[in-house]
């Protein structure tokens, strides 16, 4: 099967005033359709900036990204928002709601933007926000909203195109134990009915409902573990726990 995203020996340095920070170090990646990958780590191991990566919203200084079969590193950044609308969601931790805007026109802009009518954006967004249970808060604006309900505002904003891969950057770290217990709930049926996710996180439990986890430490892969059943996910989590990753 071809991987729908892949990494072949990514590589990113940032160059400052001082010497220049390696943040990744020949990463090579494939996810396969339908697969649901975390990604942990410590702080500054490489985790996001290799999701960003594979967003398309930093650019590799070494090695190749994929999107199903095509290669997409070299695409400009108009060309890679087009990419973002038509096959990719993003979901951050810290929501990145346009202030402005209702719940409501949060979820509906990218279904605009990207050439939907008013009508067809105004029912995929209805749809998703009923599924995800925020239709009342249709009308409310972000700064009232709790960190929850942007969170799942910023959810359904994500999949209005609906994306192939759905890349979420630490979606719970900035949620208290229940929206992040409910948020999860809601990524895990989303991957059950299908969607390929690849998540950034530092909470064991969160990657624990994964299909694979990858550890990273130094901006490489240094460990990568398959779960295929409870015992699987409790061993992880403890593992994971002890290393304090």
């Amino acid at each position: 099967m071809t991987a729908i995203i892949e990494a072949k020996q990514l590589g990113r340095v940032y160059a400052g005033t001082g010497a220049p920070v390696t943040a990744l170090d020949g990463v090579s990646l494939a996810v396969q359709p339908g697969e649901f990958v975390a990604i942990m780590g410590p702080s500054g191991c490489g985790k996001s900036t290799l999701l960003h990566l594979l967003g398309g919203l930093d650019h590799p200084t070494a090695g190749e990204v994929w999107f199903e079969g095509e290669r997409v590193d070299g695409l400009s950044e108009t060309a890679w928002a087009v990419r973002r609308r038509r096959g990719i969601g993003i979901v951050f931790q810290f929501f990145n709601l346009i202030g402005n805007l209702s719940a409501a026109d949060n979820v509906e802009l990218p279904a605009l933007i990207a050439g939907a009518s008013a009508a067809e954006a105004r029912r995929e967004r209805e749809r998703l926000m009923a599924e995800l249970g925020i239709s009342e808060r249709a009308r409310a604006m972000p700064a009232v909203l709790s960190g929850g309900e942007q969170q799942r505002v910023a959810i359904a904003r994500a999949l209005i195109n609906d994306p192939r891969v759905l890349l979420a950057d630490e979606p719970t770290g900035n949620l208290d134990t229940e929206s992040a217990r409910d948020v999860l709930a809601l990524l895990r049926g989303l991957h059950e009915r299908g969607q390929t996710i690849i998540l950034v996180t530092h909470d064991p439990r969160v990657a624990a409902q994964a299909d694979r986890v990858l550890r990273m430490r130094d901006g490489r892969i240094a460990a990568e573990s398959q779960l295929e059943d409870r015992e699987d996910r409790r061993r992880i989590v403890a593992e994971l726990v002890e290393l304090e990753v």
